[in-house]
């Protein structure tokens, strides 16, 4: 996605379906793209065959956000390098783009800063012991978990799914 939409990895996790000459194709906003313009989408080349003839290169197209179509619950991911004294945490299989995650600490949520790479980093850590989280989705909705303690490039599944 263009770099002003994508607002710092905001958008990255969304779904958009787009249209454009000859189809319409679902994708999920994974990164951005520096080369585009404001509005403009890089799709790869299979999702692009289903919008247009690949020789076109370029074509005007609409998009809208939609949810994500996914089974089972969200899923968070520890970046490699994650331990109790830096750690960093994405939110994966989500049918809403996530806006907020926040670590429980002493019985309060306080929110985690969210990086351009789409991971939510704690520079001061998680701590020992389990991890508990609540995300926020584009539309307010929540949802708290406890994570396994923290374990470099190890995946967690969560509890439930947004609706």
């Amino acid at each position: 996605m263009n770099a002003t939409q994508y607002a710092t990895a905001a958008a990255c996790g969304e779904c958009v379906e787009v249209t454009g000459p000859t189809g319409k194709v679902t994708v999920r906003i994974v990164d951005k793209c520096p080369d585009c313009a404001n509005k403009q989408l890089d799709l790869s080349k299979e999702a692009f065959a289903k919008i247009a003839a690949v020789s076109a290169g370029r074509v005007n197209v609409d998009w809208q956000v939609v949810a994500c179509n996914v089974t089972g619950p969200v899923s968070y991911f520890y970046k490699d390098g994650s331990s109790q004294y830096w750690t960093a945490i994405q939110v994966r299989n989500s049918r809403l783009p996530i806006t907020k995650l926040e670590v429980q600490r002493a019985g309060s949520y306080a929110e985690v800063a969210r990086a351009d790479y789409n991971y939510f980093v704690d520079d001061k850590g998680a701590g020992t012991g389990p991890v508990k989280v609540r995300i926020t989705a584009s539309d307010g909705q929540t949802l708290e978990d406890t994570l396994p303690p923290v374990q470099a490039s190890t995946a967690a599944p969560g509890a439930a799914q947004f609706h």
